[in-house]
């Protein structure tokens, strides 16, 4: 890149890019878990699954927002030959990253629910739906900054990892209406043009 300018992906597209295959492997899992009978029965397991759904879910969603918000006060400016990451080449860089460690999990929810039906499935669920409400709540700290918030790539970790991790070191941001994704990380809609 010409200048100095770096890669920037955005922070609330990296947090929900786990949040629908998480989503989607738990609901499977947990579909496919009500089969067997498991050793403790299926009410037992749905019981603990819904405990567990919730559990992921708010630690997923409170993990580390200290963190974030310190690094987005001190965002710096990014600067003009800063290519910004588009939203759907962030999310495959992600998911490529985590593909190993979402079919691990997938089997481990599968494999739980011989002993505990559609537990480990509901708790998968549970941190997808973490993630979904993480993202939301980041979009809500961009509006009030009013701006949008970046990481660099070369911070990421080679999964494209953590958008906080320890080697994260600044986070820049740039205007609301930059990049192809909204506030929280959404895909950006087109405007009909009148």
């Amino acid at each position: 890149m010409a200048r100095g300018g770096q890669g920037l992906a955005r922070v609330a597209v990296v947090v929900r890019a786990g949040a629908a295959p998480l989503g989607r492997l738990g609901v499977l899992a947990a579909a496919l878990g009500a089969v067997p009978e498991g050793l403790s029965g299926r009410t037992a397991g749905i019981a603990a699954g819904a405990a567990l759904f919730v559990a992921a879910a708010a630690a997923t969603a409170l993990t580390r927002r200290s963190r974030y918000a310190d690094l987005a006060v001190g965002a710096s400016r990014a600067g003009r030959h800063d290519l910004l990451q588009d939203r759907a080449v962030t999310s495959r860089n992600w998911r490529r990253g985590h593909r190993w460690w979402l079919l691990l999990a997938f089997a481990a929810a599968l494999g739980s629910a011989f002993a505990l039906p559609m537990a480990g499935g509901l708790l998968l669920a549970g941190a997808g739906a973490g993630l979904r409400l993480k993202a939301g709540w980041i979009g809500r700290r961009e509006r009030a900054l009013d701006a949008l918030l970046w990481v660099c790539v070369d911070q990421l970790d080679r999964r494209g990892g953590a958008p906080v991790g320890a080697a994260v070191r600044e986070l820049r941001s740039t205007g609301l209406a930059a990049g192809d994704a909204t506030p929280g990380g959404a895909r950006r809609r087109a405007t009909a043009s009148v």
